[in-house]
């Protein structure tokens, strides 16, 4: 006897143990990142019906999945956006562009931030805004000056 059925059943119950058995797929390690994410990936294998490559990372820190510690970069390769893993130097050259965003857009903000003015209290501004053709207080008439 060969070992193979036909039947249904016997076809289902195959099926049903081979699903039991843990499958040993090599995972790639494909880089890390300046946060400490390490990336890894399971290839493609169109002849086992895998068209799409799986990608994972693995934080520095347990169970801390944040997306905000995240380069754009591997964030596009994590979701098929983009076939190849980003390199050192494009990492590198992005990285020195944020900073520089970020150092510019402090200065700016030091630069325009508006101090209150010592010589106008509080107390003494509107709420609202005056407008000289309408009435500041209903049945008192338009405001004169």
């Amino acid at each position: 006897m060969s070992g193979k059925t036909r039947s249904l059943f016997g076809t289902a119950f195959k099926h049903f143990l081979n699903s039991l058995k843990p499958r040993q797929t090599a995972r790639v390690y494909v880089g890390d990142d300046y946060h400490g994410n390490k990336y890894y990936e399971i290839p493609a294998d169109p002849s086992r019906g895998k068209r799409h490559p799986q990608r994972w990372y693995v934080p520095p820190v347990d169970m801390r999945y944040d997306q905000e510690h995240m380069p754009a970069e591997w964030d596009a390769w994590l979701r098929n956006r983009r076939p190849e893993p980003p390199g050192e130097s494009e990492l590198r050259e992005n990285l020195t562009i944020a900073t520089m965003k970020k150092q510019n857009a402090d200065k700016l903000e030091e630069k325009y931030i508006k101090k209150p003015d010592s010589t106008t209290k509080e107390s003494a501004k509107p709420s609202y805004p005056v407008y000289d053709d309408y009435e500041t207080t209903p049945g008192e008439g338009i405001k004169q000056n």
